[in-house]
C-alpha cells in the first residue's frame, strides 16, 4: 500500500537549524518519514517509504557527499526507486529530490536553497505550491511556526485527495537531540491538531528546553529556584508569536 505524504523540509538561515513538517493519511507517518541530524542534514523518505533510506543519506551526508551524491548512493540494494519518494536538504541548504515513475499522481517536488517541498497522491501540485508560497511570505514567524503554517496551508490547499490522518514537525539546532519532535499518529484533522500540541508546548516545555543539558553546557541548569521562576513566568512573547499568526485558531 501506497503511504502519501507531502513534507516541507528548511533550513532556518538564521541559526542553521533544520526542519521537517509533514502529513499523510497515513498511521503515524513521524515514525518513517523525516530524518534529521544536527549540522548534517535532513531527509523525507516517503511515497512506498523506505526508513532505511533517511538514515543512509545522513551518514553519506556526514561523510562529506553533496546532496546529489548521497542520494546516488545510498539506494544501495534497494531496487524499489520507481515507488520511492525522497529529498534531502544538507547543512548549507542545498537541495535533492527523487520522484519514482510509479509514484501515485500527483506527485511532485518544488523548492530552492533552504527549502524543498514533495508530495505525492496529492489533490493537485497547488499542494506544494501553497506550501512554499506560505512558508517563503512569513519570515516573521519563529521557525517552527512557519513550518506549520507551511504545513496546514497545504492541507487547506486540499493535501493528501484520500484525507487526513497524522502529521508530524520535527526541528533539530545543534544537539544530538530535536528542539521539537512532536506527532500526531491518528487524528482526522491532523495538521491542525499538530498545531494544537505545538501551542500547548508554549505554556511550559517551550521554557524548559532552555534548561537542559547541551553540548555548551552538559549539565544544564538544575538550579531549582531558577527552575521555579520559569515555570512561574508565561512565555509571552512566544504567545504572541502564536496569537498573531493568521492560520492559528
Amino acid at each position: 500500500m501506497d503511504e502519501m505524504t507531502w513534507s516541507i523540509i528548511a533550513r532556518d538561515v538564521e541559526t542553521g537549524a533544520l526542519g521537517i513538517a509533514a502529513a499523510s493519511r497515513f498511521f503515524a507517518l513521524g515514525a518513517v518519514v523525516p530524518w534529521i541530524k544536527s549540522g548534517v542534514g535532513a531527509v523525507a523518505t516517503q511515497a512506498m517509504v523506505n526508513p532505511m533510506l533517511g538514515p543512509a543519506v545522513l551518514d553519506r551526508l556526514a561523510a562529506g557527499d553533496t546532496v546529489d551524491a548521497a542520494l546516488d548512493v545510498a539506494w544501495g540494494d534497494d531496487d524499489g526507486d520507481n515507488v520511492r519518494q525522497i529529498h534531502v536538504l544538507d547543512k548549507a541548504g542545498n537541495r535533492a529530490a527523487h520522484t519514482g515513475n510509479d509514484c501515485v499522481d500527483w506527485c511532485g517536488d518544488i523548492g530552492g536553497v533552504n527549502i524543498s517541498v514533495a508530495g505525492n497522491m496529492l489533490v493537485g501540485p497547488k499542494v506544494l505550491q501553497a506550501s512554499l508560497v506560505e512558508y517563503n511570505d512569513k519570515t516573521a514567524l519563529p521557525f517552527a511556526e512557519r513550518l506549520l503554517a507551511a504545513l496546514l496551508a497545504g492541507d487547506q490547499a486540499g493535501g493528501d485527495k484520500r484525507g487526513r490522518q497524522s502529521a508530524v514537525l520535527k526541528i533539530y539546532t545543534s544537539e544530538v537531540y530535536p528542539d521539537w519532535d512532536i506527532r500526531v499518529d491518528d487524528h482526522p484533522n491532523a495538521p491542525t491538531e499538530l498545531a494544537r500540541i505545538y501551542a500547548v508546548g508554549q505554556e511550559v516545555y517551550a521554557g524548559f528546553k532552555d534548561f537542559m543539558p547541551s553540548s555548551a553546557n552538559p549539565a544544564g541548569v538544575t538550579d531549582q529556584e531558577k527552575l521555579a521562576a520559569m515555570r512561574e513566568k508565561p512565555p509571552q512573547q512566544k504567545k504572541l508569536a502564536w496569537r498573531d499568526s493568521p492560520w492559528a485558531e
